[in-house]
């Protein structure tokens, strides 16, 4: 095994900071080691100092940069993650009865989330708790995940807290060489669609939404850039707008008004006149 030394650590971490956001501690070496060393192996490359080479390099990186961030972040997820905060945003909206709803999955990995959302707002419509005009639009980083969410075919482990009802209405089970697998159905697809964002960077203007999700992503970030990440986002709510981050994040600090409703579910404050 090639062996990671500290500056070489520095400098990886560095550049995923300065282009990304991502944040990792000393104590994180042996995990970008571990996730990175087999890649270098693969590779046939000699060193970590090659390796970072290839990634500072857009040219002769050849997408080697995307692969290295898809190594170190988590994309673990399932549907229906976090289930409080699909009953309280089902509250809210049966409480509201909005004629058209958007909603933003600002994070939305493999795409577990934003069709949960679907699923939950394909059932309100049908039962006349919200108007037909709702969409969901979801965004990552990772061009991998995202040509993933966009197939919109899952293990069904995934969907191990989706109910057997739901799942005869918006999924249809594979057979044969696809059994254990679900698709999403079309009407479904139909209203869920997916792009490429980088929430370091200025988001142009994507919105407004009524409902924001930023969940589990901004423990990849140190505090400054958390701070600012949730005011970019928020940017795009419309005030009254429901915002949720991970319950185990906390509260983040961040100039945009908020007003908790529960762990890691906010109402966006109407800005003073």
């Amino acid at each position: 095994m090639v062996t990671l030394r500290d500056d070489t650590f520095r400098g990886i971490t560095a550049l995923m900071h300065e282009t990304v956001g991502l944040a990792f501690a000393d104590s994180k070496k042996s995990l970008v080691s571990s996730r990175l060393g087999p890649r270098i192996q693969r590779l046939g490359l000699a060193s970590f100092e090659d390796y970072l080479a290839l990634i500072r390099n857009d040219e002769g990186g050849g997408g080697e940069f995307q692969a290295a961030i898809d190594l170190l972040t988590t994309n673990e997820t399932y549907f229906f993650r976090e289930p409080a905060h699909y009953a309280l945003l089902e509250q809210e909206l049966t409480r509201a009865k909005p004629a058209s709803l958007a909603v933003w999955s600002a994070a939305s990995s493999f795409g577990d989330e934003a069709y949960s959302t679907a699923m939950l707002l394909a059932d309100l419509q049908q039962q006349g708790r919200i108007g037909v005009d709702w969409r969901v639009l979801g965004t990552d980083i990772s061009d991998r995940v995202l040509r993933a969410a966009t197939e919109a075919v899952y293990p069904e482990e995934r969907l191990r807290e989706v109910s057997p009802e739901r799942l005869r209405r918006h999924c249809l089970r594979g057979e044969g060489t696809s059994a254990g697998l679900v698709l999403m159905h079309e009407r479904l697809r139909e209203r869920v669609r997916f792009g490429q964002l980088n929430l370091c960077q200025p988001i142009e203007a994507i919105g407004p939404f009524d409902v924001v999700f930023l969940r589990n992503v901004l423990i990849y970030f140190d505090p400054p850039t958390k701070a600012e990440v949730v005011d970019r986002v928020l940017s795009q709510l419309r005030p009254g707008g429901l915002f949720f981050i991970g319950t185990a994040e906390g509260r983040v600090a961040c100039k945009a008004p908020l007003d908790v409703l529960a762990p890691g579910a906010f109402r966006k404050r109407a800005a003073p006149a």
